[in-house]
């Protein structure tokens, strides 16, 4: 099964992006990319009203490499993202483990991800406990 991380976070907006992007980075995951989503939809549709959601796009070499051993169709679902958003009044941060997914939709066996998805499992965490 394919567990959803969500927790509520007391921080500012901007300040939380800012805070789980710093994490990232000092636990190994290079952050390729923070994307406010809310943003595009405002310059490209002209949405004015939509709740802030922004996603940060991480990659941590070593997991990834273990990823593209195991298949290189594990690479479909790269990079690892978390995202933080606004929902009644209160900033959440969100996470799936891609390594989970691509175990779970075949693009790997489970033999070769069950050792992935462990070790990627223990870095997440020790990350998302300092969210």
């Amino acid at each position: 099964m394919i567990d959803i991380l969500k927790k509520e976070l007391t921080k500012d907006f901007d300040v939380a992006v800012e805070h789980i992007t710093k994490i990232c980075e000092q636990e190994g995951f290079s952050v390729m990319l923070t994307k406010s989503i809310d943003g595009i939809l405002k310059k490209k549709l002209k949405i004015t009203d939509h709740p802030r959601y922004t996603t940060i796009l991480a990659c941590n070499p070593i997991l990834a490499k273990m990823g593209l051993e195991a298949s290189f169709n594990v690479g479909l679902v790269f990079p690892c993202s978390f995202v933080v958003y606004e929902e009644d009044n209160k900033i959440f941060v969100s996470h799936v483990s891609i390594m989970k997914i691509a175990k779970e939709v075949g693009l790997a066996t489970a033999e070769a991800m069950d050792p992935i998805i462990e070790k990627t499992s223990k870095m997440v965490h020790k990350a998302w406990e300092q969210f």
